[in-house]
Formats: C-alpha cells, sequence, structure tokens
C-alpha cells in the first residue's frame, strides 16, 4: 500500500475535528441565568441586552470648567483682532475687542437649584455642574481674563461648544449591551451611569480539573524513569480561568477504577464540567478510557472516546457523570496535546456554558515566514508567533510543534491551523491562524 493510500485508509479512521466539535457543542446547554448585583457581574456573560432606563448624561451639563454663557452674548468677542494667548504674530499689535458678561454665580458638580440665563450674563461652572437654563456654550477659562465678579472674554467658542446635552451620549431606552457580551469595567461603568444596579448574567462555570495515572507525581521534584510530574492538572487549571471558569485543581487520581469513579461523582455537586487528562488512548495503561466507556459503571457515564483527526493527540473523551449529568472532558496526557485539546474543545464548551458569543477564539489569515510539513490526514494546530505588518494584516512564524508543542506553546500567541489535506504549507502562503489572547 503507497503512503497516499496509508493516509487516506487513516483519514477514514478519523472524526473529522468540525464534526466532533458540533456533536459535542450540541449536547451543552448554557447555565441558568442569574440576578447579580453590579460589582459582582464584572467577567460574568449578560443573559439578556441590557436596555438603559435612563439618559447618559442625565441632565444637560458642562464638559469643561469655563464660563456659562448664550452665544449670542459672545459671538463678537475677538472678530476684530486677535489676543497674544491665542498666538499673535511678534510684533502685532492686540486688539482683542474683549466682550464682557456679569457673573452672576458659581456652578459646582453638586448644585442642584435650576437657575436660568439673562441677557449680558454667566455663571462661573466647574465641569460636570448642571448649566443653566438658556446656556448654549462655555467658554474655556483660558480665553477669559478670569474675572470673578466679570469676565472678559476674548474670543467666541463655536456654539455648543465645552457642553453635554442630556442623552447625548447614550439616550434612555439604547441598548446598552446584548446577551452574550463580557461584563467589562467599562460596561460596569456604563450601567452604573445609566442607574442599573443588577444585571441578569450566566454564571462563570465551575471546572473541576483532575490528572490521571499511576505514574505521576507533583511538582517540586524531578521525574524518574517510572515517573512524570504532573504538569497538565497545574496547566488545565489556569487555561479554564483564563477561560472565564471558576477552576479548582483536584490534582492526581491513580489508576483505580472505584476510586476515580468516586472522586468524579464526588465532584459532580461542585461542577459543571469535569476536565481529565491522561489515560484517552487504548494503550494498556490507558485505564481512563477503559472504566469511563463501560456502560456498567453506575451513575458514571457512559463516556465516548473518539479518535479525532487532530494533531497533537488524537484521542478525545465526552460524556455525562452522575445523576446530575455533568459534562466530562477527557483530553490526553501529554501536556501540548492535552493543552492544544483544550483550546478545540474544552475552552469553547466552558464559553458555550458562560453563554459567551462566539465560543471560538478569534481568527485571522497570516503570511507564512518558513515553511512547514504536517502529517497527512490529521488538522495539526502548531503553536505560532503572530505579528502584525506595518502596511496591514499579519504575518506568522511557527513555533517548536509536534512532539515538542509543549515548549513552543510557552512562546505562542497564536496557533497555526494546518487543514487534513495538508502535508506542507510554503513560506509565503496564507494560512489560519487562532489568536491566542496573551499579555506579551
Amino acid at each position: 500500500m503507497t503512503a497516499t493510500a496509508d493516509a487516506e485508509a487513516a483519514a477514514n479512521e478519523l472524526t473529522p475535528l468540525a464534526d466532533y466539535l458540533g456533536s459535542v457543542l450540541r449536547r451543552l446547554r448554557p447555565l441558568p441565568p442569574l440576578d447579580l448585583d453590579l460589582t459582582q457581574a464584572y467577567g460574568n456573560v449578560l443573559a439578556e441586552d441590557v436596555i438603559g432606563p435612563h439618559p447618559v448624561p442625565a441632565f444637560d451639563q458642562a464638559a469643561i470648567d469655563g464660563y456659562a454663557a448664550r452665544w449670542e452674548d459672545i459671538a463678537a468677542a475677538g472678530r476684530s483682532g486677535s489676543h497674544p494667548a491665542f498666538g499673535m504674530h511678534e510684533g502685532r499689535v492686540p486688539d482683542p475687542r474683549p466682550v464682557r458678561l456679569n457673573v452672576v454665580g458659581d456652578l459646582g458638580a453638586a448644585s442642584w437649584r435650576p437657575v436660568r440665563l439673562t441677557p449680558g450674563a454667566c455663571f462661573s461652572v466647574a465641569a460636570g455642574s448642571p448649566l443653566p437654563m438658556g446656556a448654549d456654550v462655555v467658554v474655556p477659562v483660558p480665553w477669559t481674563d478670569q474675572g470673578m465678579a466679570a469676565v472678559e472674554i476674548y474670543q467666541a467658542p463655536k456654539r455648543g461648544y465645552g457642553l453635554r446635552r442630556a442623552g447625548e451620549e447614550l439616550p434612555a431606552g439604547s441598548v446598552l449591551a446584548r446577551a452574550g457580551s463580557y461584563v467589562s469595567p467599562a460596561l460596569v461603568a456604563v450601567f452604573a451611569a445609566s442607574g442599573i444596579g443588577h444585571v441578569v448574567v450566566r454564571p462563570s462555570p465551575r471546572v473541576v480539573l483532575v490528572a490521571t495515572g499511576d505514574e505521576l507525581v507533583e511538582v517540586g521534584r524531578a521525574s524518574q524513569p517510572g515517573q512524570v510530574v504532573d504538569a497538565n492538572s497545574h496547566a488545565l487549571t489556569a487555561a479554564a480561568v483564563e477561560a472565564g471558569a471558576l477552576a479548582y485543581r483536584l490534582g492526581i487520581c491513580d489508576d483505580d477504577p472505584e476510586g476515580l469513579r468516586t472522586l468524579l461523582e464526588d465532584q459532580t455537586l461542585r461542577a459543571d464540567l469535569l476536565i481529565t487528562t491522561g489515560g484517552t488512548g487504548i494503550g494498556p495503561g490507558d485505564m481512563v478510557r477503559r472504566i469511563l466507556s463501560r456502560r456498567d459503571v453506575g451513575r458514571t457515564g457512559p463516556v465516548t472516546f473518539t479518535d479525532v483527526a487532530l494533531y497533537p493527540g488524537t484521542a478525545l473523551g465526552f460524556g455525562t457523570v452522575g445523576a446530575e449529568e455533568v459534562p466530562i472532558i477527557c483530553l490526553p496526557g501529554d501536556p501540548g496535546a492535552a493543552l492544544v485539546g483544550f483550546e478545540v474543545l474544552a475552552r469553547p464548551a466552558i464559553q458555550l456554558l458562560a453563554g459567551a458569543e462566539p465560543v471560538f477564539r478569534p481568527s485571522v489569515r497570516a503570511h507564512l515566514l518558513e515553511t512547514v510539513s504536517s502529517p497527512a490526514a490529521l488538522r495539526e494546530f502548531r503553536p505560532a508567533h503572530v505579528a502584525e505588518r506595518r502596511g496591514g494584516g499579519y504575518t506568522v512564524q511557527p513555533l517548536a510543534g509536534g512532539p515538542y508543542t509543549l515548549s513552543g506553546m510557552a512562546e505562542a500567541n497564536g496557533l497555526l491551523v494546518l487543514g487534513e489535506r495538508v502535508t506542507s504549507a510554503a513560506a509565503g502562503s496564507t494560512v489560519d491562524v487562532l489568536l491566542l489572547d496573551r499579555r506579551r
């Protein structure tokens, strides 16, 4: 059999990644919504549109410190000359022709009594203070002689300068945010300014993570033959937090059937999603697949394990656990494959449970800087560094992949995606890249 025929045969035995993702995500539903105080809503996803009950600003107000006046009273200021403050040419005799107004009061941000302007008068105002009725301009302080009982205005700004009208930024009844949006600090400010103290959100998913395998040992020691340091549960807990979950690391579970079943069932009361790592293959030591795929495991399982056209790490598991039918995702034991599996499967599941839209990371098309090869019949996700080009668009530099994906992921801010039919991508070609949210 030729290499091409071998690849085609392998492809027929594997489930396309898109089909597998669709089948898993269709079985998940967003968590039930709850009403949260505004100060607790940050980081959650809105379960419904938020409509502003009040305008922002709530009233006509000064946007700057200055003098609130009627524009018709100051329109003639500075028309016949210029003041030195406005860049008069050296040697020119100033002829500012100021306008003089009576200052009839001072208004601060806490002023609340309504006042009205009369012709030839103005109010000294602070930024944020209510505008007097009849005012349609605020003259900046540097454009005046800063008088207290009366003020000379050297130049007139345009009508409407220095003020904000009620509802100018957000009219009452406007949609402040759509369902599926993350509540950011800026959104919290918008809600508060609009008079909203509570919002309906999806809770952050509670994700419990456990690494499995008799060979695993805790961090802080070098692994010996027959031992592997548990990097996965730590890394996946951090990844779950980055995805917006409340993550709980259980640590290491030995390959004991009853112990694993009991451990998972015990966690169903505090978990919206369980994630295991290790034991998903068909080797003699892959106990997770053996235990959870059985149909006689009582309230735990069965979990369906699928060989997916994914590289690195083809074997993935999905099912439910316990009477509450808490979803469980089983990822490979190789650290690089576990992180890639989390990105393509577990992270979208967390986003869906949280009610976020969209559930997938953003992607871009990028100019490939280096020729790469890829396994036939598998969709490869290779760590990469993405950069914006000066003239627009992106470039992507491949990093260590395959058996070295873990070290590559540590440097990556993107994942280069090479499709099942791609065995080689030439430098200069255009490729798809998932953008990772890395603070670099």
